[in-house]
């Protein structure tokens, strides 16, 4: 491409930009916010709840292959049943580096002509795919923004576009 990049290469450079802000968020929860129920769920669950759907959905949510993470039990992704065990910051920590391995590795083995194609037993395309789970993603991450903002008085770091992930140490708020 004459003009720019590759689309692939572009959402591998956004989804390390999309984990980078998820990972500093994860950082600024502060622990008296960790147990707090917001709409019904512990702020963890919602963490967990936007991991587990990122994990499930960004390559295809329909793998017959797909394998739960060893931290997972029925329905703890699901925000209106409330859960019946906590998970603690390492195994979210722990969860969360799985998945950015995870998509690393599938984003690498992506190409263009990919993105218009369905995965196996799919209806959406990989790109309807990618691009919902950016929505996902986003939405609950302001909403944990929001609890923390709320709760503190101060907003987790976000990157502008073309700014380069700081390097330790930074504020991780702005």
């Amino acid at each position: 491409m004459p003009c720019g990049k590759h689309p692939t290469a572009v959402i591998a450079e956004m989804t390390v930009r999309a984990l980078w802000e998820l990972q500093n968020l994860l950082d600024c929860i502060p622990d008296a916010l960790w147990d707090r129920c917001y709409g019904g769920a512990p702020l963890w669950q919602h963490v967990y709840h936007t991991l587990h759907e990122l994990d499930q959905w960004f390559i295809n949510p329909r793998d017959t292959d797909f394998v739960e993470p060893p931290i997972h039990t029925p329905h703890l992704q699901e925000l209106h049943i409330y859960p019946a065990v906590r998970l603690d910051r390492q195994a979210v920590d722990d969860y969360f580096y799985t998945i950015k391995a995870k998509l690393s590795i599938y984003l690498t083995s992506l190409h263009d002509e990919d993105l218009l194609q369905r995965p196996d037993n799919c209806e959406w395309t990989r790109f309807t795919l990618i691009l919902s789970q950016y929505r996902h993603l986003y939405r609950h991450m302001g909403m944990v923004m929001g609890f923390i903002e709320a709760e503190t008085g101060l907003c987790p770091r976000t990157l502008e576009v073309g700014e380069d992930p700081p390097a330790a140490p930074y504020d991780p708020y702005q």
